[in-house]
């Protein structure tokens, strides 16, 4: 048979944290992407209005 490593319990604590510690920095990169994303699709909406605003008060003058 195949010997197995044995890790002490640290290690292996520390290996897991590491794993979650990674994966939590990632989601919060997502996440603040997702932010960042919805900030952009909500400033194009806001030119936008404010550009047919001031299309529609130029026709009027």
């Amino acid at each position: 048979m195949a010997e197995t490593t044995k890790l002490s319990v640290e290690k292996a604590l520390n290996k897991i944290r590491e794993s979650d510690a990674r994966k939590d920095k990632a989601d919060r990169i997502d996440d603040e992407i997702a932010a960042l994303d919805e900030e952009t699709k909500r400033l194009r909406a806001q030119r936008l209005r404010l550009e047919g605003h001031q299309r529609r008060s130029s026709k009027r003058d």
